[in-house]
């Protein structure tokens, strides 16, 4: 759901492409830096999925010289037609260096799994779940294999688009896993329609993929929203929550996200929301990221 990195985030991402190094049968990418920070990419085995997920990890610049230091994780969900590259390709591996260089945020490590267009959920044909395999398989893997500081006031959620609704059903659904959670242009819909034609049908299956069924099951998605997890489920205590949207989203998911915004305050569970100028797409995601990271560390305990 967001569109190609604008051009000159393809420029300012550069350096962190053409440095990516291919070492053995594992996808390994080491990224030099001024901080000596670096990036890793690799993959999970996945039983539950029956297959190999790839990742990237940005390991901040203390980590390879501290070894005995462990780290608060946040795990980044990419968008619709994005994979685990997303930070590397699209210009936010230099941006999340400048933040820990400038000290704007505190050393945590940032990770990001590949989804294909899972939206993060079980799928309702029961063939790809995707959210069974990330709480049960990638997250453990992830922080045994990396030194990760493995409990809930040391871990947050954030991601865009598809990544962001993904977050926040994840942060909402196990509330007891994640300290915060963010969202840029979250792919939020209060309500798609309860029957749709089957042209349309045709047409949303090949947006959103199969994950809500194919044709487009509108009442597996109002079941799957995040929407529907905050009307059904206990307020999640101490979660810290922000997201924002563009006012001109392409896809109207500043709509969405107002009303998530309203629904939220009408629960009294505590956020912080904002709509910006701006539409669906890097331009946008880049110039408010800063704002979420922040949040992330303030969360972490590493900033005020």
């Amino acid at each position: 759901m967001s569109s190609a990195p604008a051009a000159s985030l393809r420029e300012f991402s550069a350096r962190a492409c053409t440095v990516a190094l291919l070492l053995g049968a594992s996808l390994f990418f080491a990224v030099p830096s001024h901080a000596a920070a670096r990036a890793e990419c690799s993959s999970v085995p996945s039983k539950i999925l029956g297959r190999s997920v790839p990742y990237c990890i940005l390991l901040p610049p203390s980590y390879d010289a501290d070894k005995s230091r462990r780290y608060p994780i946040l795990y980044f969900l990419h968008g619709l037609h994005e994979n685990a590259e997303i930070l590397l390709n699209s210009g936010g591996w230099d941006l999340i260096q400048d933040l820990w260089n400038q000290h704007r945020i505190g050393e945590y490590l940032i990770v990001t799994p590949s989804a294909d267009n899972s939206f993060y959920i079980n799928s309702l044909n029961g063939r790809d779940d995707y959210q069974s395999f990330f709480i049960r398989e990638f997250v453990p893997y992830i922080e045994h294999r990396y030194r990760a500081r493995a409990e809930r006031t040391q871990r947050g959620i954030g991601g865009v688009s598809m990544g962001g609704y993904g977050a926040l059903r994840l942060a909402f659904l196990y509330p007891q896993l994640f300290v915060a959670v963010t969202a840029h242009s979250p792919a939020l819909i209060d309500e798609p329609g309860a029957q749709l034609a089957p042209g349309v049908a045709a047409e949303v299956t090949q947006f959103v993929g199969t994950a809500f069924g194919s044709p487009f099951d509108a009442a597996y998605w109002r079941r799957e929203s995040p929407f529907t997890i905050v009307k059904t489920r206990p307020r999640p205590a101490g979660l810290k929550i922000y997201f924002d949207c563009g006012m001109r989203d392409s896809f109207g998911f500043n709509r969405g996200a107002e009303k998530f915004h309203q629904l939220l305050d009408s629960h009294g569970v505590p956020n912080e929301f904002h709509l910006y100028p701006g539409s669906h797409d890097w331009a946008y995601f880049a110039q408010h990221m800063p704002a979420s990271l922040e949040f992330q560390s303030r969360a972490f305990g590493l900033h005020p």
